[in-house]
């Protein structure tokens, strides 16, 4: 996956609580095979039956970054929530509280999730909806997220925390294949001295 430093893009304002992920993607999305091109069911259901629905309006076409209120990813677990998100063009979501199988999933999708304080991500909604094009930084290397013109001295930066191995595997871009093969010497060592009559793992075909 895409290594995640910093990210820089506009934002949409989800003003509500306890999305689950079949709000998120429906469950009959889920009978594809493949981990992409789920962007046409995500928020399908409120896309559909809300014409003023966030995600509907155009001034918040193009956001890259989610604000959404507490509780977001509850639910049945399901990658294809991550998924989602990411082919809808979102690299990070920012929540005072997500689920924690939705926050484990997006770590190994390099999709980045925010725990920011109620108050900041209030702060954040008021911003962007004064402005949809109010620029948003999350930088994940010093752990701060920023908001506003520094020009105009509006400028806003609060911190965030991220433990130190899922900031590690973002900032390398490892999800666990990736991990994997950073210990490709060891296992071909392992294999090579196992018995001839036992299995041996074969090399993936091409595509």
């Amino acid at each position: 996956m895409d290594a995640f430093t910093t990210h820089t893009g506009t934002a949409a304002p989800l003003r509500r609580s306890a999305v689950d992920t079949d709000q998120i993607i429906p469950a009959e999305y889920l009978k594809r095979i493949t981990r992409t091109g789920f962007e046409d069911g995500l928020f399908i259901a409120w896309r559909t039956n809300e014409p003023d629905f966030v995600l509907n309006r155009p001034e918040y076409a193009d956001a890259s970054i989610l604000v959404a209120g507490p509780d977001f990813g509850t639910g049945s677990s399901r990658e294809h929530a991550n998924w989602a998100l990411l082919d809808g063009g979102f690299r990070v979501v920012i929540s005072s509280r997500f689920a924690d199988i939705f926050r484990n999933n997006s770590t190994k999708s390099g999709l980045l999730t925010v725990v920011l304080p109620q108050a900041d991500v209030e702060a954040l909604w008021t911003a962007i909806e004064a402005d949809p094009a109010t620029p948003v930084t999350v930088d994940l290397q010093a752990k701060q997220v920023t908001w506003g013109s520094a020009r105009a001295g509006e400028e806003r930066t609060v911190p965030f925390e991220v433990d130190d191995y899922t900031r590690w595997r973002l900032l390398e871009g490892l999800d666990d294949v990736g991990l994997t093969e950073r210990h490709l010497d060891d296992i071909e060592t392992y294999e090579a001295a196992r018995p001839s009559w036992l299995p041996k793992a074969l090399p993936a075909l091409p595509a």
